[in-house]
């Protein structure tokens, strides 16, 4: 690839790459910005008279406790897709089951369907069961979207991996699944972490399965939180945007700490 050819390559991502992330720019000064700052004309690309009003009115709010919800949820939804996704993903990969590829095809029909179409049978079912108003329920929810995706994923990186491997370990004295937790699963970490990573994200950006199964506001996530934010602060932006600054935190802190092995384990499947 010639200089001149890079440099233009290098310059479109970076045109790409601020378009995205503009909004979240905005979101992010705009909670910082003075009440009448935010309708300036022309508007200002930086807060002039930097203040953090509103993220202490936001803070002596309720946000604690919606955090919380949504560390519970979101944690607890990515445990449920990882216990049931890798060994479905690894049985699925090395063992002769008949009708795999219908399972395949079922599990991609899932990721193409609406949250809505799933809400009515999920919510009879929770009712039955006396999980609505629960933290079972939203969290069983959103892992129903991360257990396909996170199959589907780990079954790729599964077939990639030599069985010489198992086979070498096994000869060792491992049993199967011994050699499947000391062998396979080290093998496949940044796999499993993306997958990790993105049922947590599934779960922590959900608001229509906590707002129907739950109707005790004191179990609803960030998400929610905004939600009732946006009646109670009603057009205070600053303080909407410094929520939704607050709500974003975690996930953007996740993406950095794990930014390598989220690169790797997409780049590793993708190549499988």
């Amino acid at each position: 690839m010639s200089h001149r050819k890079s440099w233009i390559l290098s310059i479109v991502g970076i045109v790409i790459v601020a378009l995205f992330l503009f909004p979240v720019y905005w979101m992010v000064i705009t909670a910082f910005k003075a009440q009448t700052e935010i309708f300036q004309t022309p508007p200002t690309l930086f807060p002039q008279n930097f203040q953090i009003d509103s993220f202490i009115a936001v803070m002596q709010g309720d946000v604690g406790q919606y955090f919380l919800n949504s560390v519970i949820i979101a944690g607890l939804a990515t445990l449920v897709v990882l216990l049931l996704a890798v060994p479905s993903a690894y049985g699925l990969a090395r063992f002769k089951i008949k009708g795999v590829s219908s399972m395949m095809l079922i599990f991609l029909v899932t990721q193409m369907l609406p949250a809505t179409v799933v809400l009515t049978p999920l919510f009879i079912v929770f009712n039955n069961l006396g999980l609505l108003n629960t933290y079972v329920a939203p969290v069983l929810a959103t892992a129903t979207l991360g257990v396909p995706f996170s199959v589907l994923l780990l079954r790729t990186f599964f077939m990639g991996i030599p069985k010489e491997l198992e086979e070498a370990a096994n000869i060792d004295g491992c049993s199967r699944l011994r050699a499947f937790l000391q062998v396979i699963i080290p093998i496949s970490l940044p796999s499993v972490l993306v997958c990790g990573a993105i049922s947590f994200f599934f779960a922590w950006g959900d608001l229509i399965f906590s707002i129907t199964f739950n109707r005790d506001q004191e179990l609803w996530p960030l998400t929610a939180g905004i939600f009732n934010a946006v009646g109670r602060y009603g057009i205070e932006w600053n303080n909407l945007m410094a929520f939704a600054t607050i709500s974003v935190l975690p996930v953007i802190i996740i993406f950095v700490l794990l930014q390598k092995h989220l690169v790797e384990g997409l780049v590793s499947g993708s190549v499988k």
